[in-house]
């Protein structure tokens, strides 16, 4: 099992014909994803990599299932093309554009929850499910994304597109294979956030443990600590909170749009403290090399708080 893709997902990419989009279409391919169509307007019967190109999103899914459509658009054609998208009947978008429009996420996020639609991003890389299914560039080249994933019981989700990849490796190095990895995006506002996901890795029975990667700026990891207090979780769950250095050197900053440290509950020692204060199936890394070891320790030991 896995959470949002697996082998059999349908994907198309809006934006295929980018430079970016057309490595990482080829990469998706390489890798053994299904990449039944792209969307370019005004482009239409062209091809990527043998994937046939449309102007519509609609032109393909009239004529065949579409389970994931992979977003990248520059950020003022992002909300047109997600709208499409949507009211096409795609059930998951995973948004690759970064530093799109508050306004106009928002105004996608409305819509796909008008319409029973999930969105990923913006500001992802993208979803992994080792030796499955690869959606966006998250890996990179199929070849060195075999090597950094590897399929195991740890599922991976993460505000760093490049940490989801680096975290894989090296759970994959101490022989801890991962479910799905999940790259949510590190824009201010995004489609699916950690305490969203939770009930999806909850009922994915492969899951046994889940690491999170969190940023300083906003409430995701405050969000998370509430949705674990209140509701538990059978999970054994090791997180890791970057930018503690941001209080010993002022003035440094993350590059993400979303690490914006309004106030002393975003910064990374106060999400750490809300996570560590959880107790129970909650480890909280001091260092992203303790990982494994407190990952070896959760599934070692199981979550004996759960509700």
């Amino acid at each position: 099992m896995s959470i949002l893709i697996d082998a059999d997902s349908r994907i198309i990419v809006q934006g295929i014909t980018g430079r970016e989009a057309v490595s990482f279409t080829r990469d998706m391919l390489d890798y053994g994803a299904k990449v039944v169509g792209g969307v370019t307007p005004g482009r239409g019967g062209r091809d990527v990599a043998g994937v046939p190109v449309y102007d519509g999103v609609r032109q393909i899914t009239e004529r065949q299932r579409v389970d994931v459509s992979v977003l990248a658009v520059p950020p003022p054609a992002l909300r047109d093309a997600a709208f499409e998208a949507i009211e096409a009947g795609v059930p998951l978008l995973v948004i690759l554009t970064e530093r799109v429009p508050r306004r106009d996420v928002v105004q996608v996020l409305e819509l796909a929850e008008m319409r029973g639609a999930r969105v990923v991003g913006p500001n992802s890389m993208g979803i992994l499910v080792p030796g499955r299914c690869k959606v966006g560039p998250i890996g990179g080249p199929a070849e060195d994304a075999a090597k950094a994933y590897a399929a195991g019981p740890v599922g991976i989700m993460s505000r760093s597109g490049g940490m989801t990849t680096e975290i894989a490796n090296l759970l994959s190095q101490r022989g801890f294979g991962q479910s799905t990895a999940v790259s949510v995006g590190g824009d201010p506002i995004i489609g699916s956030t950690f305490a969203e996901l939770m009930p999806l890795w909850e009922a994915d029975a492969e899951t046994r443990a889940l690491v999170v990667f969190g940023e300083p700026g906003g409430g995701q990891e405050a969000q998370l600590a509430r949705y674990l207090s209140e509701h538990g979780t059978r999970l054994s769950i090791v997180a890791f909170i970057a930018g503690g250095f941001m209080e010993e050197m002022p003035g440094l900053r993350f590059g993400h749009a979303g690490s914006i440290v309004e106030g002393k509950a975003d910064t990374a020692a106060a999400k750490a403290r809300a996570l560590s204060a959880l107790g129970g199936g909650v480890l909280v890394a001091e260092d992203l090399s303790e990982i494994p070891s407190l990952v070896a320790q959760a599934l070692a030991g199981g979550n004996t708080e759960a509700k």
